[in-house]
């Protein structure tokens, strides 16, 4: 018989203490499944005392993660610590050079050295796998090494962050400000105490990067990654974007052109027939557009203990069966250099709301700042208000390139009449 496989677990958080109760729970049935057993022998974590409710006796405890890297008993390191550097990135480093297969959630590490992870990976002949880094259950990087292997895929796009799918919708469904929806999503805890990396799009953006690699067969180029967030984003926005037939939702895009690599994260106004606009709440979505295979979704939540254990133990089988297909679907030697499109190239239509003073030639200053940059409008739509008090506007353009567009509001910007910043959001065709 096949001996067993033997897991370190690295943090013992939401994700850790999960991992422990899918591989306890299910432990015959993945035993059958992988054609050998799969026993935790190790772990690590900062209170040895805590009760997370997963039955550990009989498995070593340190509290140096470093040591499952050398630990002879130890096959298969699990690091759940988290952070692209520190001991996260040691342990890994660490344990590929030992010879041992590492498996990780950490997105943020993949985003930043995945390419040299992968390379060590290769060089000890030992796997390097990171499905629950990108979409928490959703198997979407599984499907585009292996069952989109077939394809040629020239756009991949989704919501990528749950935190920020809740904000929205719920601001959506009940008229709330931004900053009392963050509030009630950290007292659910969809939100972290600091809530920047995910409102600020760097979560979503560090997720790309890992699906465009893998989808185009490019190095990951996290810093050619365009990031803005959701702190902007007001109810008058949602409330304007459904009247125009939109929803709003901050999406990761990631297309290859003849050009280049184009990799962007910022709210999109998103058709609302588009699949991707019925995506509420904490879940995320995942389209993969290939030549062969046309558009395929998936959807599902992205991340939680289950779900993210979910992923992490279904690596942990592939490796106990000895599927050693490369992490980024082709050898890390071979990944194509970046080839990067700046978001200055990036040509949409936009939506562009700003309120005014309302008295004569306003609408006249504004017309010629977009006809100065070839900004050609396509629809406009004017609230009346009390006397004295500012006007909201609201236009749609056509076609635009972005370094236009943003030259045009920032001449908008700097007219008198003109009593907010301009707020854009681009329009995607989905």
């Amino acid at each position: 018989m096949t001996a067993p496989l033997r897991v370190g677990i690295a943090g013992l958080g939401t994700v850790g203490a999960g991992t422990v109760r899918v591989l306890t729970a299910h432990r015959d049935e993945i035993a059958r499944r992988s054609g050998r057993a799969i026993d935790i022998v190790a772990v690590s974590a900062r209170d040895a005392g805590k009760d997370r409710g997963i039955d550990l006796s009989g498995v070593s405890w340190t509290d140096d993660p470093l040591t499952l890297a050398a630990n002879p008993d130890v096959d298969a390191v699990v690091e759940l610590i988290g952070g692209s550097e520190g001991v996260a990135k040691t342990l890994c480093e660490t344990a590929l050079t030992n010879g041992k297969h590492v498996i990780t959630a950490n997105k943020a590490l993949i985003a930043h050295h995945g390419q040299a992870l992968a390379v060590a990976a290769e060089e000890a002949g030992v796997a390097l796998a990171f499905e629950a880094a990108v979409a928490g259950g959703i198997p979407i990087l599984k499907a585009l090494r292996e069952g989109l292997a077939a394809n040629a895929i020239s756009r991949v796009y989704g919501i990528l962050n749950g935190t920020c799918n809740y904000i929205l919708t719920e601001m959506r469904d009940t008229g709330r400000e931004f900053d009392d929806v963050l509030a009630e999503a950290q007292a659910e805890g969809y939100a972290e105490a600091d809530p920047g990396f995910d409102i600020d799009g760097v979560d979503a953006a560090h997720k790309l990067a890992i699906l465009a690699s893998l989808a185009f067969g490019t190095q990951i180029d996290f810093t050619s990654v365009h990031v803005e967030g959701i702190r902007h984003i007001s109810p008058v926005d949602l409330a304007f974007a459904k009247e125009l037939g939109f929803g709003i939702k901050l999406l990761g895009i990631a297309t290859e052109t003849v050009a280049g690599i184009e990799q962007r994260v910022h709210p999109c106004m998103v058709p609302l027939d588009a699949p991707i606009n019925h995506v509420d709440g904490v879940f995320n979505a995942v389209v993969a557009e290939g030549d062969f295979v046309d558009r395929v979704m998936m959807e599902g939540r992205g991340a939680g203990a289950g779900p993210t254990a979910s992923a992490v133990v279904a690596d942990i089988i592939d490796i106990a069966r000895g599927n050693m297909v490369p992490g980024f679907a082709r050898k890390a030697v071979e990944l194509a250099p970046p080839r990067p499109i700046s978001m200055a190239a990036y040509r949409g239509c936009y939506y562009l709301r700003f309120e005014v003073v309302d008295k004569p030639g306003v609408f006249g200053g504004i017309a010629q700042a977009l006809g100065a940059h070839n900004v050609s409008m396509e629809s406009i739509i004017q609230r009346a208000r009390d006397p004295g008090e500012p006007v909201p506007v609201v236009m749609t353009t056509h076609d635009t390139l972005e370094s236009d567009m943003i030259a045009a509001v920032d001449a908008i910007a700097a007219l008198d009449a003109v009593v907010m910043t301009p707020r854009i959001i681009r329009i995607e065709d989905l």
